[in-house]
């Protein structure tokens, strides 16, 4: 979703709320450390005129304390302030991301289905961590810059109101006109960039879990060139933006010059008109030449916020999207008397999956489906679990709707074993556990015995401490499968899906499991999909899936 700039900055101000008292807090040391560091210079002004030996009222002691303590102050508050707009942004970006990671679950798991994971992984870390540049220089930078020019121009306004009026012309040209300039000559490079940067995220990861592949049909130099063609396009991009950025200094720095030059040339002419004595020449000079610190501070951010406000279009996109299925909260709590599916259909965008299709799930039985692959299987078990909502029918536990049951209540009641079963990189016995985490070690063993998987564990050297590894790459697709059957015979739900949970295994594991499901029968409903037609054996009954229809 493309939003405007200025969009972006007021939803990503809006997060600071929490924060404000530390931000205000910021402002002003920041604000108050400004003003030392160029009153450093005008009272080195002061001193050269009282050298002169023109009028001034303070004596060189005064002027030299005062010296002392502006030095002194500014660099005092200058490391609070930044110490307080960093403190600001980081807890700002913990909070961003906490907020993430709670979109993510809310989005979970239908429409990350089609997400590419490199991009997700970019945001989360590279965009997130680049809202940093805003929090830490803009905001307050950007109020600073404001309330330390009102300050300037109404000291240079004791002076000569031209002085004033040349001041703010001078800051605003620098601190605004300059950065919107720039912003537009940038267009769309930010976003291109921060797109660009996620492909190349994904590329990078998809190349990693296909590197077996990839060297096995001999297309390393191939994937080579690829991660070269890419490098080098987003190589382009970045030196484009490398480019703005130092037009962007320059044009800064030139329109400096020709404003001190300005402000010199108006002093020489008010002082040739009797207007203003000496001092009224040489102080007004030197406080304007000291006094773009923080218009300069906002001139350079007029390429590189094109780049973060990318970055935070890209949050506010995965903090917006809806999710294909809310969380259902507030309802009574529904005990499972079994399950049923009623003129059910379903489709993926066009594709027609599932077209009036109805079975019954009784309590305590198992009930095999089988069919071709892509006839709606898998989609019929995501809609028992509500990834998904059903376009047209009904999809009961209870013989009450789905759509109608606490969520927290739907998982509780629920197992779900995928074809896939996906492993964190941690120990087994962890990886295990994460179905009901207060489980004892016994009852870890437990569903690993009814899963087929203790005897394999026992036989490594560090049991149910051994860590699988990045993605579980330690273990093989079958050894996997019956981890994520121990996790569904630990979570104890009283209704398990379970998709090809025997796709993998050899038959003497796969007759220890469907013993283990048959002798469960007494207190556990279980639905089987599969195309073995021994796994269909321990079957109470079986539907066939032909077209998305049952048969």
């Amino acid at each position: 979703m493309k939003r405007s700039n200025f969009k972006i900055m007021a939803r990503l101000i809006g997060l600071v709320k929490p924060l404000t008292g530390y931000m205000i807090l910021a402002i002003t040391m920041g604000l108050i450390g400004h003003l030392c560091a160029s009153f450093i210079t005008v009272f080195g002004g002061v001193a050269v005129v009282k050298a002169l030996n023109f009028p001034v009222s303070l004596s060189f002691g005064l002027i030299t304390a005062l010296l002392i303590i502006f030095a002194f102050v500014r660099g005092i508050l200058r490391y609070a302030e930044q110490a307080c707009n960093h403190f600001i942004a980081f807890k700002l970006l913990a909070l961003i991301r906490d907020k993430v990671f709670f979109a993510l679950r809310r989005l979970c798991p239908a429409k990350l289905e089609g997400k590419d994971k490199g991009n997700l992984i970019s945001v989360i870390t590279s965009d997130i961590e680049l809202l940093e540049v805003f929090y830490a220089h803009t905001i307050s930078p950007t109020a600073i810059a404001i309330l330390f020019t009102l300050a300037i121009c109404t000291f240079l306004w004791f002076f000569s109101p031209v002085y004033a009026l040349i001041a703010l012309s001078a800051h605003l040209t620098v601190g605004m006109i300059i950065p919107f300039v720039i912003s537009k000559m940038s267009g769309d490079d930010g976003q291109r960039f921060r797109d660009k940067s996620g492909y190349i995220s994904t590329f990078i990861l998809d190349s990693l879990r296909g590197l077996n592949e990839i060297l096995q049909f001999n297309q390393g130099q191939k994937r080579l060139l690829q991660m070269k063609g890419l490098t080098e396009d987003i190589s382009t991009d970045e030196e484009r933006m490398k480019k703005v950025t130092g037009r962007n200094v320059a044009l800064t720095n030139s329109v400096i010059l020709i404003f001190d030059l300005v402000m010199l040339f108006a002093s020489v002419f008010l002082f040739s008109k009797g207007k203003v004595d000496f001092s009224g020449v040489l102080i007004p000079v030197i406080t304007l030449i000291s006094s773009f610190g923080p218009a300069v501070a906002l001139a350079n951010l007029g390429s590189t916020l094109q780049n973060t406000f990318a970055a935070g279009n890209r949050v506010l996109d995965i903090l917006d999207e809806e999710p294909v299925t809310e969380e259902i909260t507030g309802k009574d709590k529904v005990l499972f008397e079994g399950a049923e599916a009623k003129n059910v259909s379903f489709s993926y965008g066009d594709e027609q999956i599932l077209s009036d299709l109805s079975l019954t799930i009784p309590k305590d039985k198992i009930i095999g489906i089988v069919g071709r692959s892509g006839s709606g299987k898998s989609t019929l078990l995501k809609l028992f679990m509500r990834f998904w909502s059903v376009q047209k029918g009904e999809v009961c536990i209870s013989e009450k709707n789905v759509s109608q049951i606490n969520t927290s209540d739907l998982r509780d009641m629920e197992s779900f074993v995928t074809q896939e079963t996906h492993l964190f990189k941690d120990s087994i016995k962890n990886n295990i556990r994460i179905a009901r985490l207060d489980a004892t070690d016994e009852e870890i063993i437990e569903a690993s015995k009814k899963a087929s998987i203790h005897s394999f564990v026992l036989s490594l050297p560090d049991g149910y401490d051994t860590d699988v590894g990045e993605l579980g790459d330690t273990l093989s697709g079958g050894e996997k499968q019956r981890i994520g059957l121990a996790r569904a015979f630990l979570h104890n739900a009283p209704l398990m899906l379970l998709d090809e949970p025997t796709s993998n295994l050899d038959s003497l594991n796969e007759a220890v499991i469907l013993r283990s499901l048959k002798q469960e029968r007494q207190n556990r409903t279980v639905v089987l999909v599969s195309h073995r037609e021994s796994t269909m054996r321990i079957a109470d009954k079986v539907y066939s899936v032909e077209h998305g229809r049952m048969s």
